[in-house]
């Protein structure tokens, strides 16, 4: 088994609870902006249906189909159109106040103090690679109390670039001064994180818990965080 010195942690859905910390945040807006008042009877629709716009429009940006801006500007409005929602003037408020309140969440994913303390006590480097927004990301790692884990915390707008393009990969190893041989990526993303590392030669953890198949294997599959305290 190779000797690790890096780990490179991506951040939402992998340390950080987007799912709960997003439904948190919606349940509170709605019922700050009254949307039963505007058609949306049912808040679990609300949710569920945020939760896969939002997932498809990241998956977008992924793919570089869109940019930030245009998840920041349009996800609510395709929100209110998908449940039939005509009558309801949309600006940025909703929008900021969902961005206000996001990062302030502090819910992690099962099993995450316990890893990262588990790898602080092994001496290893910890950083975070994520394709999010820097003030974002900060806050939600401050609010979660896990910012003092990690020595970098790489973004898109910092790399210039975003996963998985092999550009933040190599700019992570140099603000790490890592070797890529010395280096493994954790991650949920497919595409993303995992097949990004692998094709820049760096090994991925794939945190897999709903057990999903592709293809390629990555160099180690787990469904649980607890499981890569028995590889590290």
């Amino acid at each position: 088994m190779p000797t690790y010195k890096h780990l490179f942690f991506d951040l939402d859905h992998t340390l950080w609870d987007f799912e709960r910390n997003s439904a948190e945040s919606l349940s509170e807006i709605y019922h700050t902006f009254e949307l039963h008042n505007h058609g949306i009877l049912s808040l679990g629709d609300f949710v569920k249906t945020f939760i896969e716009i939002n997932t498809q429009l990241w998956a977008d940006f992924d793919r570089g189909h869109i940019a930030h801006g245009f998840i920041r500007e349009n996800r609510f409005r395709l929100v209110f159109e998908a449940l039939n929602v005509d009558n309801l003037a949309v600006g940025k408020d909703m929008g900021e106040e969902y961005l206000r309140l996001l990062p302030q969440k502090a819910h992690l994913l099962d099993g995450a103090v316990e890893l990262l303390d588990y790898c602080a006590n092994k001496n290893y480097q910890l950083h975070i690679v994520t394709n999010g927004f820097d003030s974002i990301q900060a806050s939600k790692m401050a609010s979660s109390g896990i910012q003092q884990y990690f020595e970098h915390v790489i973004t898109n707008e910092k790399a210039g670039a975003k996963k998985p393009d092999a550009q933040i990969f190599e700019f992570a190893l140099r603000s790490a001064n890592a070797r890529s041989e010395e280096s493994l990526m954790i991650g949920d993303n497919w595409e993303a994180d995992i097949m990004g590392a692998l094709r820049f030669g760096i090994d991925a953890a794939f945190y897999n818990p709903k057990s999903l198949k592709f293809e390629q294997t990555p160099t180690y599959d787990v469904q649980h965080l607890n499981e890569l305290m028995s590889i590290l």
